[in-house]
């Protein structure tokens, strides 16, 4: 099981210790650090900014929003960077939810999650291919375009740049069922939300070929205190499982349901939508923080790594946010 540094996005600047972190990371023998976005900073640039300092780690994005951008621009984005640091991006890309793309980016959400995924997902793979024209006549990317509101002179073009590698690696966030089965068919590796490593069914039956990548998120911290440890992956759970979607729907909120624990989520979306932010972390169980995170002295962590070891995860995304952390997860997994 290969390892990954997760830096995910800013919060209200940029924080002084990622560049270290990834540095140190890089030092360790990991594998690759990614970056994320959600309404704030980009993924693209930090990455751009650690790519100019490192050289070996291979560069994610974990994720790149799809609503952010057209296809074709992100592609753009992927293939620029993959020349700039000498082939080490891997494309992680989510569709996000119709909170984000429709408060923030100003944009429907599709109708057809899947179907809008295929296509966009095709979109980038004619870019990097670059065998011919970007033509794909999709419901929601169409290239050239022809809808009725267009001037009908669109052409069908084919980029500039030759890219460094037509098989950039792409991968995807994908939470239901059915969108991880796709994922296995249309995408390099799948980046799983709140992985157990106990409880793989909740994501289905989808079995994945040998050079697939799963690459899970987990907040990582070595500690004697689990309780304090767990503060902060309750914080995130907060967050994302009472403010990161409507109350008639949020993804995060049903995937903790999926997992066994609905009416936990329920009432975590009650408090945090009735302002009750500090009740809702509170609110969030000991034992989910706990299973879909390593926290704890180094010999807790040790034990439960060995359970992450046995399942299909290729690559475990750490959320650490101290060098002495990232040396002892390097040093377990040696």
């Amino acid at each position: 099981m290969r390892l990954g540094l997760a830096l995910g996005y800013w919060g209200r600047g940029p924080s002084a210790d990622h560049v270290p972190l990834a540095l140190e990371a890089e030092r360790l023998g990991y594998d690759s650090v990614w970056t994320a976005e959600s309404w704030g900073s980009d993924a693209f640039t930090p990455l751009t900014w650690i790519a100019a300092q490192t050289s070996t780690i291979r560069l994610g994005t974990a994720v790149a929003q799809m609503a952010a951008r057209s296809p074709t621009t992100t592609a753009m984005h992927a293939l620029t960077l993959d020349h700039l640091s000498g082939g080490r991006v891997l494309l992680g890309l989510g569709l996000s939810g119709p909170q984000v793309v429709e408060g923030w980016y100003g944009r429907p959400f599709p109708k057809s999650p899947l179907t809008a995924t295929r296509e966009y997902v095709e979109v980038v793979r004619q870019v990097l291919r670059r065998e011919a024209p970007v033509e794909v006549a999709g419901r929601f990317h169409a290239h050239p375009y022809r809808g009725a509101d267009g001037t009908g002179l669109g052409k069908a073009l084919k980029s500039i740049t030759h890219p460094l590698r037509s098989d950039l690696p792409i991968l995807l966030g994908a939470e239901g069922p059915k969108n991880v089965a796709q994922t296995a068919e249309i995408a390099d590796g799948w980046l799983p939300l709140y992985w157990s490593p106990s409880r793989p069914e909740v994501y289905g039956t989808t079995v994945f070929r040998d050079d697939f990548l799963v690459a899970p998120m987990a907040q990582v911290k070595v500690c004697d205190d689990v309780a304090e440890g767990l503060l902060p992956v309750k914080m995130m759970l907060g967050f994302y499982i009472g403010g990161m979607g409507h109350a008639a729907r949020n993804f995060h909120a049903d995937l903790m349901a999926r997992m066994g624990y609905e009416e936990e989520a329920r009432r975590i979306q009650e408090l945090f939508l009735a302002g009750r932010r500090e009740e809702a972390v509170l609110a969030v169980p000991d034992a989910f923080a706990d299973e879909i995170s390593l926290v704890g002295p180094r010999e807790r962590i040790a034990e439960k790594l060995e359970l992450w070891r046995k399942g299909p995860v290729t690559d475990l995304l750490a959320l650490a946010p101290d060098p002495h952390t990232l040396r002892v997860l390097a040093e377990l997994n040696s």
